[in-house]
């Protein structure tokens, strides 16, 4: 299993927003998918960060005005990319010593990256279960 590839491991294809977006619109979108985070990109439709459950629950509680801020002013722009053809392994390791709970599959396009799909712990626990 952990020789998989992303490519092989990706369930799903991936969920963006704008950054303009308001957060009540994340939030709708990330309630309608059963989805834990969002890629945002921008208007070409690279990859411009992620916003997370986490993100929303940070803005709700430092704003009552919480629905109509912009996601860019809460996303998070360091966001942990892995490329489609890079092993199960690789993004376990990553999971792991960064602490987060999902990578981004990106191509790349010159400097930018146009987002694939999300990878996340669930994805891979997944295929952990579908190995007996």
């Amino acid at each position: 299993m952990k020789d998989m590839t992303v490519l092989e491991a990706k369930r799903f294809g991936v969920t963006t927003c704008k950054p303009t977006a308001t957060l009540m619109s994340a939030a709708c979108v990330m309630q309608e998918n059963n989805i834990s985070a969002l890629v945002v990109v921008d208007s070409d439709g690279f990859l411009a960060g992620v916003i997370t459950r986490t993100d929303l629950v940070r803005a709700c509680y430092e704003r009552d005005d919480w629905p109509q801020q912009p996601v860019h002013a809460y996303m998070n722009t360091d966001v942990v990319t892995v490329r489609l053809d890079d092993r199960l392994e690789t993004v376990m390791a990553l999971l792991i010593d960064r602490r987060i709970h999902r990578v981004v599959a990106v191509e790349p396009v010159g400097d930018k990256f146009k987002p694939k799909g999300v990878l996340s712990a669930t994805d891979i626990v997944y295929h952990m279960a579908s190995c007996h």
